[in-house]
């Protein structure tokens, strides 16, 4: 049966929307930490092989994709008196803390286990990240039952989520190296250590203000773990949003994983990769921000494609840049500029588009399952990241890259491709499969 909406008021308070946004800035910290250094801290700082790194962080999204739509259905499912996602929020904060910070201890493992504790470590921030995240984005559809109400929440979480990036990105490593004291190890550990105390308070400042609005009167009975899957694989929509999500993002991580080698190997010049990451989290802020204005005055269906259209400029900027003048900072920043600026487009749209398709769901399945439908956000950044890192690692191997020296001519070169060719590639993929197969460009309204 489907579930029908019970709600006293689809206005959300200041205080909700804030709370919320912080919440975003602690797990982001978090989430970019290490989708932006764990690559290089593997590689760089406890020298393990770029091709296993590669392969670990692809191997672990496999197990996602079984985890993930199970862990939306365990939250879809709960029952209790603090409300279905709250509760779950807090426990796999405190899960996914200490995680992190374990991870970033493997420079002091010896090398008979280091493989295998930093497959371990790593395994399990993933499974404990996934119970943090999916209840925390599956709360929106519970907060209003509005769209433009929907769309005004995004921009909180999705503002504070590009700052955490563009701290980590812009002043990760000079933090790192103050902490360390030039021991980057060191300097990794304890930067770890602070932003697990923040996460905690973040966290726990969500669930006590952050609470469940609009009710859902359920005729029907628990999901089991089949129809956590068909879920997924009865809504259409949702399919043609994981292939066009997953592609930008797959893109996206790539800039992002290259950007530290690319910056640093490349071009020679390794203080450039914090003026492109400043003016990319800039970027990406001034892009969410902006998000429901673009989107009221732009027809739905451009706005995607339009969003795709930043991050190509951006490399191909990169490739002039590189040909003419590779150390410039006003183009490299221009260049951060527009990479993030689309990003930024996407992440507002993209959230609203699955509170769309989790409408559209219920009427497809005839029960509610936003935290399932949730849970494929969760599933596609960590695959995306995966990816990513696969790419980044079988690259860096296949075009010859030795970690702290001088890179070959050819190197250089094969570096350079990655960073630029690769992503645009992918961000045409993701335009042409918004714009051949996404339908609920107006939302989803009951026939």
């Amino acid at each position: 049966m489907i579930k029908t909406a019970i709600a006293s008021t689809n206005s959300i308070t200041l205080k909700t929307k804030a709370s919320y946004g912080v919440g975003a800035l602690g797990k982001d910290l978090v989430c970019s930490i290490i989708y932006i250094y764990l690559m290089f801290y593997y590689t760089d700082v406890v020298g393990l092989s770029a091709v296993f790194v590669g392969t670990l962080f692809l191997v672990t999204r496999a197990i996602d994709a079984i985890t993930d739509p199970i862990m939306g259905m365990i939250v879809d499912n709960t029952r209790s008196k603090y409300g279905k996602f709250r509760p779950w929020i807090v426990i796999g904060t405190l899960l996914n803390a200490g995680c992190l910070v374990a991870i970033f201890f493997t420079h002091n493992i010896s090398e008979s286990y280091v493989y295998v504790y930093a497959s371990l470590t790593y395994i399990l921030w993933g499974i404990t990240y996934t119970i943090m995240d999916i209840p925390y984005w599956s709360m929106i559809p519970s907060l209003s039952s509005e769209r433009p109400e929907r769309e005004k929440l995004v921009v909180w979480p999705r503002i504070f989520a590009s700052f955490a990036w563009l701290v980590m990105g812009a002043y990760g490593l000079l933090i790192i190296d103050k902490l360390g004291e030039g021991d980057k190890g060191a300097g990794f550990f304890f930067f770890s250590v602070l932003i697990v105390g923040f996460f905690i308070f973040s966290s726990v400042l969500t669930a006590v203000n952050v609470k469940e609005k609009v009710a859902f009167k359920s005729l029907g009975e628990k999901f089991k773990i089949k129809e956590a899957f068909n879920v997924i694989a009865v809504n259409d929509q949702l399919k043609v949003l994981i292939g066009a999500v997953l592609s930008f993002n797959v893109a996206n991580q790539l800039i992002g994983g290259f950007a530290i080698y690319y910056f640093t190997y490349a071009i020679g010049k390794e203080s450039l990769f914090p003026v492109f990451m400043l003016a990319s989290g800039l970027a990406e802020m001034a892009g969410v921000f902006l998000f429901p204005y673009i989107s009221a005055l732009l027809p739905r269906r451009f706005t995607w494609i339009i969003a795709c259209a930043f991050p190509i400029t951006c490399c191909l900027l990169l490739w002039f840049a590189a040909m003419t003048m590779p150390e410039s900072a006003v183009l490299v920043g221009v260049a951060g500029a527009l990479f993030k600026f689309g990003v930024g487009l996407v992440n507002g749209l993209s959230t609203v588009m699955l509170a769309d398709v989790a409408d559209y769901g219920e009427h497809r399945l005839g029960k509610r399952s936003e935290s399932i439908i949730f849970s494929v956000q969760t599933m596609l950044v960590k695959f995306a990241g995966a990816f990513a890192g696969f790419f980044v690692g079988v690259g860096l191997s296949i075009v010859g890259y030795v970690a702290n020296t001088e890179q070959s001519a050819s190197t250089v070169l094969g570096l350079k491709s990655l960073m630029i060719v690769l992503p645009i590639i992918l961000m045409m993929l993701s335009a042409y499969i918004y714009q051949r197969w996404y339908q609920l460009h107006d939302g989803f309204r009951q026939p």
